[in-house]
Parts: C-alpha cells; sequence; structure tokens
C-alpha cells in the first residue's frame, strides 16, 4: 500500500515548482512524477479508482481548475511555508535554456556519512558552502576539498569565479561574486543580514557535513527559538562568502556522487561496453569501493555514489546514535520496498486466517486462496528446496544483520525455511518478524542466511486490519480476551467495509448453524451482567411490558431492573444532549451488519441494532431493548454520542425473549393469524402484565417459557392466557387466510400504531383473566383485480438490447432483465421494504394466479401466486426475477398502487441460433456457467406475446463482449458442445 505522506510530499515537489505558472495538466502530472520517483502516482493502491478522485482528496495539496475546454489543470495549494521554495524553485527552473523541467525534492534525501569526491571539479576552500539544486534535491555542504590531483595539499581559500552549478562547470562560464558590502538584500528584506549570517555560520559548522536547505528553518528556529526571516532563503544564493548555489543536471555526474540511473552511460562512455544489468538491482556489489546514498527511502531506484576513501575507512568515526537509527531506518525501508505491496482481494467477503490482536485497531491476519496462501506455500516450498536441497551451495549465512534487514530463516523444525525481517540484533542472538505468518521470535543468529532475490517477488502475506465499531476499546482486556477465544487461529470470513491501507472489516465465523458477528460479540464482552434482567424459574414478575408479539408467537417482554432504570435515564440525557447538538455529525455514514446506534421509536431515540442492508439506502433493524425489527432509511440512525458511548453499551439488552408454556403448537405457521392477533390485541404494549417462568431455557437461542397475565392474579395457571388460548379455537387453521408477520412502525411522531382485530366482529378485549377467545370470524373478500403494470418495451426484431441473466435453466428457458431499467427495480424493491415492514395488515385470503408482495429472505418482490398449500406454505413466482419460491403465507401483502407502475422486469426467453430439443444436464451446466448471473448484449429474434406479461417468451442471440479480443456467441458454443456430445 502506497505511503500516502510520501505520495503528498512528492506531489507537492511536482505542483511548487509550477506554482508561477499556467498550472499542469493531469498527463504532465502523472510524467513529472514518474521522472521524479520513478513510479506512476499510485491512485488505486491508496483506494481511488482513478487520479482525479485522489487529487480532490488532497485539497492541502493540490487545487483543480478546469479550463474552458473542459481540461484538468492542478496547481500547488499555496502557503506561508511553501511560498518562499515556490519562488526559488521557479527563479531555478527559468535559469535553464534546453531540457525538460527537473522536479526539486527537498526533504527526503538522508544525509551521507562521508561526502566524498568521486568524479567531476569541486568547489575548494575550508570555508565553502555548496548548496546542491539537483534534479533530486537541494543539499547544504559544509567541507574541506583538496586540488584534483594534490591529495595531500593543504585546503585553499575559494577564488573568485569558483563556478556555482554544474552548467557554468561545463561551459566554463564563471558567475560574477559579490562580495557583502557589494550586496544589497531583496526588496522587503527588513532583517538583520549580519546576525542572519553569523548565525548561518555557526549552524553550518555545527553540522560540517550538510544538511538540506528545507531543514535550515527548523535548526535555525531549534537553536536559536527565532523563525529565520523567509527573505533569508531568496538571499541564500548571493551569500557566495558563505555558501555557493550549484545546480546539477542529470545525467551529469554529480560534485560529491554520481546518480545511479547515469551510471549505465557513463560506463557505457568510458569503456564501450553496456553495464550488466543486475548492478543497479544490487547496489551492494559496489560497496567495496563506493557507498549508497538513498535521497528518498521509499524509492530505491534513485540512488546516489559516493566514492570510499582510504582515509574515510580508516577514520574508524563511531556512528552517532542518530546516524544509526537513520541508517536502519534506510535498510528498513528499502528491504521492505523490494517486495510489492499486499494488494486487497478484489471480492468482498474473502476467507482470512486470525493470527492474533493486541489491538483491534491493528488485527493480524493473512488472507486464504489462490494467489495468497496457496501461492505462500510454493514460495515455502521453493525456500525449502533452495536452502535445504543438495545444490545449496548458494546459500550464504547473513553474518552481520542489521535491524529491517530481510532474511531467509531455518524454522525450528530445521525442514521449514521462512521469510522474516530483523528488528532486534544481540551480540549471539536476533529477534525476527515473520512477515508471511505474522509473529515474533528470537533465534540463533546461525538460523539467519541471505534472502535471495527470487524470493522478492511474493508480497508479505501477514497484514492488518481494524475491526469495524470497536474503534472506542481497541485496547480493552475484555474485548481482546473475548476475540481471543472466538478468533485467534481460526479461519473466518471478512467483509471488507473500507479498502484502506488497514482495511476496515468485519469478521463472521460461519463454521456454525447461525453465521457470528465477531465484532458484535467483541462488543457484547462489554455489557455489565448484573444490568440484565434477573430471571429465575418458579420466579414472578409484576408491571412486565411486552413490547411485540411475533407471527410464530413469540413474545419480547421488559421486566423491570436496574439495568432498564439505568438505561431509560441516559436516554433522557441522550435525548437532551442531541436537542442541544444541532448537527449533522452524528448521522450514521458507514452502516454495517452488527452494528450498534440509534432510531426512533414512537419519538423517542432507542437502541437499535443493523441486521441487514438493502444496498446502500435502506437497511433492517432490531430494537434491541424492545424486540420489534424495522426497516428503515440510512439517514434516520444517529450514532450514539461519544459522552454516553460506554454506559450504553454496558447496559445488556432489555427485551426477554419469550415463549407461552404448555402450548402444544409447534412448527411452520402452527400459530394462526387468529391466535397471533388476539394475542397482541390482549397483551401489547400494556405495562401491567405480569408472568411467572416455568422454564429457562439455556440454548443459544435463550428462550423463556412463562406463565403469562394480564393482571397481577399470577397464582392461579387457569386465569393465564396460555389456558384460554389453549381452551379455544384460535389454533384451527383456515386454509387459505393468513396474517402478515407483526412489524411496529418505528414512528417519529410518537403515535401509538393502531391494531387490527383479526375478525370482522366486535368481539371484547380481553382483560383481567375472566376473557373468552372470541369464536371463528368468517373469511374476508377475497383481493379485487387490479390493472396490471405496462408491458416491457423491447427493441424491433433484429436490434440489441444490455441485459442481465437471473436465472439460466438451459438454452430453451432462462430469464432476463433489461440492464437498463436496473436501477429502477433497485430504487422500486428499496421503497417495498420501507413500506411493507413498518404496516400491519388485515388477514389476507390467498387466491392463485393473482398478483401480491411476498417477503422473501429479508427483501419484498412482486410475486405470482402459483399455488396454495396444505401446510401455510405458498407457492410463489417472482415477476422482476424469475425464481420460484416457497414462503409462508404470512409473508404476502396486497401490491398497492404505487409499486404497480414499473413493468415487471423478468422475461422468460429461449436461445436462437440451435435448434430446441430435450436438453441434457450436461449442456444445462455448460449454459449456465455462461450466462447465469452476467451481464451480455441480447439480440432480439423473435417476441412470442401472451395474454399476461409473464407468458410473453423471446427468441435472442446472446453475446458476451466482456472480452477485448474477441466477442463470444453463445449459441456457437453451444453447437460445439452438442457436436462432441454425440460424437
Amino acid at each position: 500500500m502506497a505511503d500516502v505522506e510520501l505520495v503528498k510530499k512528492m506531489l507537492r515537489e511536482v505542483l511548487t515548482g509550477n506554482m508561477s505558472g499556467p498550472g499542469v495538466t493531469l498527463s504532465r502530472l502523472q510524467s513529472e512524477y514518474k521522472n521524479l520517483t520513478g513510479e506512476q502516482i499510485p491512485h488505486k493502491q491508496m483506494g481511488h479508482e482513478n487520479l482525479d478522485t485522489l487529487l480532490h482528496s488532497m485539497p492541502s495539496v493540490v487545487r483543480i481548475e478546469r479550463t474552458r475546454s473542459g481540461e484538468v489543470v492542478c496547481f500547488a495549494s499555496r502557503s506561508g511555508e511553501t511560498a518562499h521554495v515556490a519562488k526559488l524553485v521557479a527563479r531555478q527552473r527559468t535559469s535553464r535554456k534546453t531540457g525538460r523541467p527537473q522536479m526539486v525534492n527537498c526533504q527526503m534525501r538522508v544525509k551521507p556519512a562521508a561526502p566524498l569526491v568521486l568524479n567531476g571539479r569541486v568547489c575548494v576552500g575550508s570555508d565553502c558552502v555548496c548548496v546542491y539544486v539537483c534534479s533530486e534535491c537541494v543539499w547544504l555542504e559544509l567541507k574541506t576539498v583538496y586540488r584534483q590531483g594534490q591529495k595531500d595539499d593543504p585546503p585553499v581559500t575559494v577564488p573568485e569565479g569558483t563556478p556555482s552549478n554544474l552548467n557554468e562547470i561545463s561551459s566554463g562560464k564563471p558567475k560574477p561574486h559579490h562580495s557583502p558590502k557589494d550586496y544589497n538584500p531583496s526588496v522587503g528584506g527588513n532583517y538583520n543580514t549580519q546576525q542572519v549570517q553569523g548565525r548561518l555560520r555557526e549552524v553550518l559548522n555545527k553540522y560540517s557535513n550538510g544538511f538540506w536547505v528545507s531543514k535550515l528553518p527548523q535548526l535555525y528556529r531549534e537553536l536559536y527559538k527565532q523563525d529565520l526571516p523567509s527573505e533569508a532563503l531568496k538571499d541564500l544564493e548571493n551569500w557566495t562568502h558563505i555558501c555557493t548555489v550549484c545546480t546539477a543536471t542529470s545525467p551529469l555526474p554529480l560534485t560529491n556522487g554520481l546518480w545511479a540511473h547515469a551510471l549505465p552511460k557513463l560506463y557505457l562512455d568510458t569503456y564501450k561496453v553496456k553495464l550488466p544489468e543486475h548492478v543497479l538491482d544490487n547496489l551492494s556489489l559496489l560497496s567495496d569501493f563506493c557507498t549508497v546514498d538513498y535521497p528518498m527511502p521509499d524509492n530505491p531506484k534513485r540512488a546516489i555514489l559516493y566514492k570510499r576513501s582510504t582515509e574515510d575507512e580508516n577514520c574508524n568515526r563511531r556512528e552517532s546514535a542518530e546516524e544509526r537509527r537513520a541508517r536502519e531506518e534506510v535498510g528498513r525501508r528499502l528491504s521492505t520496498q523490494a517486495v510489492p505491496p499486499l494488494l486487497i482481494p478484489r471480492e468482498e467477503y474473502p476467507s482470512v486466517l486470525v493470527v492474533e490482536a493486541t489491538n483491534t485497531n491493528g488485527v493480524i491476519l493473512r488472507y486464504i486462496g489462490e494467489g495468497y496462501s496457496q501461492a505462500q506455500e510454493t514460495l515455502e516450498d521453493q525456500m525449502r528446496e533452495f536452502y535445504c536441497g543438495q545444490n545449496n551451495s548458494s546459500c550464504t549465512p547473513l553474518t552481520s544483520p542489521t535491524s529491517g534487514q530481510l532474511a531467509a530463516v531455518r524454522a525450528e523444525e530445521e525442514e521449514e525455511i521462512l521469510r522474516a525481517q530483523v528488528t532486534e540484533v544481540t551480540a549471539d542472538k536476533v529477534k525476527v518478524y515473520y512477515v508471511d505468518h505474522g509473529f515474533s521470535e528470537v533465534i540463533s543468529k546461525a538460523k539467519l542466511f541471505e534472502l535471495h532475490e527470487r524470493f522478492y517477488k511474493l508480497p508479505f502475506q501477514a497484514t492488518k486490519c481494524k475491526l469495524a465499531g470497536l474503534e472506542p476499546f481497541c485496547q480493552e482486556p475484555a474485548v481482546l480476551k473475548r476475540f481471543e477465544s472466538m478468533a485467534s487461529g481460526k479461519i473466518l470470513l471478512a467483509e471488507i467495509l473500507e479498502r484502506a491501507q488497514t482495511p476496515l472489516v468485519v469478521l463472521y465465523d460461519t463454521s456454525q448453524d447461525d453465521d457470528v458477528n465477531i465484532n458484535a460479540a467483541c462488543v457484547k464482552a462489554l455489557q455489565d451482567k448484573t444490568l440484565a434482567s434477573p430471571l429465575q424459574v418458579n420466579s414472578a414478575y409484576m408491571n412486565v411490558a411486552v413490547r411485540s408479539v411475533c407471527s410464530d408467537g413469540t413474545i419480547y417482554c421488559q421486566l423491570p431492573s436496574r439495568g432498564l432504570a439505568k438505561l431509560t435515564e441516559i436516554l433522557e440525557k441522550t435525548e437532551a444532549y442531541f436537542h442541544s447538538q444541532v448537527t449533522s455529525e452524528f448521522l450514521v455514514s458507514r452502516p454495517f451488519c452488527g452494528k450498534s446506534c440509534l432510531a426512533r421509536y414512537k419519538g423517542k431515540w432507542s437502541r437499535v441494532e443493523i441486521t441487514n442492508l438493502h444496498g446502500s439506502r435502506v437497511l433492517d433493524i432490531l430494537f434491541i431493548d424492545l424486540g420489534v425489527q424495522a426497516s428503515v432509511e440510512v439517514f434516520e440512525l444517529r450514532e450514539v454520542p461519544p459522552p454516553f458511548l460506554r454506559d450504553l453499551i454496558k447496559i445488556p439488552p432489555q427485551a426477554v425473549k419469550c415463549c407461552l408454556a404448555d402450548l402444544a403448537v409447534s412448527g411452520v405457521g402452527s400459530w394462526t393469524p387468529d391466535a397471533v392477533q388476539w394475542l397482541r390485541d390482549a397483551v401489547l404494549n400494556s405495562t401491567d402484565c405480569s408472568m411467572k417462568i416455568a422454564k429457562l431455557d439455556e440454548t443459544k437461542r435463550s428462550v423463556v417459557h412463562v406463565y403469562l397475565y394480564t393482571d397481577k392474579n399470577f397464582h392461579d395457571p387457569v386465569r393465564s392466557l396460555n389456558r384460554q388460548m389453549a381452551a379455544s379455537d384460535l389454533f384451527k387453521h383456515r386454509g387459505d387466510v393468513f396474517l402478515s408477520s407483526h412489524s411496529t412502525t418505528p414512528s417519529s411522531n410518537g403515535t401509538k400504531p393502531q391494531l387490527r382485530r383479526a375478525h370482522s366482529g366486535s368481539g371484547p378485549r380481553p382483560t383481567g383473566g375472566t376473557s373468552t377467545p372470541p369464536g371463528t370470524p368468517p373469511p374476508p373478500s377475497p383481493t379485487p383485480p387490479f390493472k396490471l403494470p405496462p408491458l416491457l418495451d423491447l427493441p424491433p426484431a433484429g436490434h440489441n438490447m444490455d441485459i442481465y441473466v437471473s436465472v439460466a435453466c438451459h438454452p430453451g428457458h432462462f430469464v432476463l432483465q433489461p440492464w437498463r431499467d436496473m436501477y429502477k427495480l433497485v430504487v422500486l424493491m428499496g421503497e417495498m421494504i420501507l413500506y411493507y415492514n413498518k404496516t400491519e395488515e388485515k388477514p389476507l385470503k390467498v387466491e392463485k394466479n393473482q398478483i401480491y408482495a411476498a417477503k422473501v429472505e429479508n427483501n419484498w418482490h412482486r410475486v405470482l401466486v402459483k399455488g396454495v398449500l396444505t401446510n401455510s406454505l405458498v407457492s410463489v413466482y417472482e415477476l422482476d426475477y424469475g425464481k420460484h419460491e416457497l414462503v409462508s403465507g404470512t409473508q404476502l401483502r396486497p401490491l398497492i398502487q404505487e409499486f404497480r407502475q414499473l413493468p415487471f422486469q423478468g422475461i422468460t426467453a429461449q436461445l436462437a441460433g440451435v435448434k430446441q430439443r430435450q436438453w441434457s444436464e450436461e449442456a444445462s451446466i455448460v449454459f449456465r456457467n455462461h450466462v447465469e448471473k452476467k451481464p451480455l448484449v441480447a439480440q432480439l429474434e423473435a417476441v412470442q406475446e401472451a395474454h399476461h406479461p409473464w407468458d410473453r417468451k423471446l427468441t435472442v442471440f446472446l453475446v458476451d463482449t466482456s472480452q477485448e479480443e474477441r466477442d463470444i456467441w453463445v449459441h456457437d458454443i453451444m453447437a460445439e458442445f452438442l457436436k462432441s456430445e454425440y460424437m
């Protein structure tokens, strides 16, 4: 993954030199960036689809404008800190007569330990300080240099006319020299020139090996507790009695070194043969006679070679701690830079092996699959053969490891060779980090070998991710302990929410019957169990509030508890906090399954958990303290304000999941619509109920079996609602009459939803323990017929249309959808979710061959009823997708007029160009593999019209145009397959 700050610095350097010009176009920006760094701008590695979006995300670096012709032009964002650099670089550029513009990097070079002469003429003098403005750098240097050919001569002073840049060296034209008395500062330079010059001498004497001009303001501020006057930098090149500004243009050699990329040409010019290509890839081969400096540690292709002198080799100067750290950092960056970055898998849910986590913001894991774990296994097999095989003479022990260096390590098993990076070095031991496995170990130096260059090609497999929703609790011991027990060492599924350098993910354990959200489970580890509802067998509870009654008879109750009282108090404070904070900062910007947040219920903010997402706009939520499910738009959610986050997280959900004891009903559809509605009318949202616990179900679904009463007479089981319902005929099914599943509207106006009775009569509402269940009412009238949506528009025969194949059985039957209206269908389904999940409906008599809305796997579809079964299931056909499904009759609703405007999007078709027949299973599989769930182009051959839109049938050619080389006609594939099948 690209270093964001480094990219910003490089872009700033490219744009700074153009601040006085007409700007830089996008194409030229790419070109100049590559000239500077040797690489393209890595916008994709930084999570942006194109360069334009990356630049818009960096307003502090780049300002973007469009010309009248629409061309994008980039300018450097001006600031006080960069203005003087921009002018200096602009002045530097205008002095050039030929050649393309050169980039200037003022910040990234590491100070060389021994800046000695390799080639070319030099400035001479004990007080001479050279400022090199080369194609990559601006370097300030103080040194004692000797006359060419007279190495042992004493230092001499700088003569007038000393060339100030390499252009003048090559041309022999000296720059006029000004003495201090002849020089007047720039206009506006209102500062004490003599004082600044004197201090500059002190700085240069202190840093005799030189430093970057960009560092001068910082050094000046640290030493003198004052800011360096900005005009002083502009006047710097005129202070030739203190320093001289020199310009070097590649590929000419530097006065104190040689750019590595200039070496091949210089070598060819000198020796008339080409430099071996592998030399530039491994500059350490030149270490016997030169030192290598990397001005940009993140770009090993940009290096400067310095001659290694005998005097330098014998001086045995001790490294300072600062220089050692700098050298180790360079080594570390170079080691990792030589290995390509690990790319995040393209799939939305990749499999991962979790290694460990000491912080949920940096969970160490490895991706599983082709190109990742499989490629790593292949690499380690090759390393075992290379280092442990019979021909292992090329294995070189790593005798002098340094921190940051890559190595091959012989593992404890002796047969395993792993890639590792040295992190600490002691006398006889080293600490290494296994870059593909994500853990560290202290080993003997004898187990280290040089890592051959062939093993640098695979990215390091150990990487990090951040767990969504756990950012505020990333180091909580309870969270880390729960994560260790549930995730460490396991292969899990990772949902990637944000593709950043450290991706944001949600982890799932899919090895059990139900998927387990690891993130949500870790948050629950923070709950205080003493605040949960107290539950004991044979205990009775009064003032119970029944908050939800589901279509299967499950009820959710709130019991008086310390946790409920504390929850009520905090939510009241949260309500007041939102009223005082008129801001949009608490809108939920990144929803995901398992996320805890707030939503309105009857006009008040309540805790919710996101349970399902329908695209980016609509989602399903569960009010965890009420047991109520709902569907809302994302803008209706709010983040929990930070002052209340920890307190709310500690309180367990206050909705207790219950079922009525001793009711001998079970299985799908065992609760009739009449029974469900009767119970809702009796207890829903009543706060005066009482209950007695008969049994605690300790399974993972945690259902409490209770006797429920509408008053406080819980001592008499006969008065319970359980006994009343068991003695009634409420559980006798009435054929084709169904009640929709219950869902309460999270109303924002605070009004109570109106309850609908399950019968047309006006029987009394049960009160106390004396109520008698009503008799069986007559079924309601059938759903009246309504006008169907308009027919789907089709192009004339012989014309093409972009389509998506949603279902493919065989070439004689598949279902396609027009691509152009796909977005309309997505919008429609979102609206259906919001409408049907927020409303209650009366019992519905389902009729065959009628159109309804049906809930299928959390989505609402427009369906045609194909048949009504005796076990309360209904066979339906999805009119927009072409699928056949079995659903519970409680999941059907009338299709209202608003959802009958868009034509049904699924249309049946058969393949043109082949003779229709009884297709074999093998032929059907081949066909499905080529077309199902794929966008294709359909060329319309014929249309077979029908009375109903779902009976229309098309004959089309299908063409796969996804390949650049050629179009693939599916009927040709099937024809070839049929030939081979009958051979």
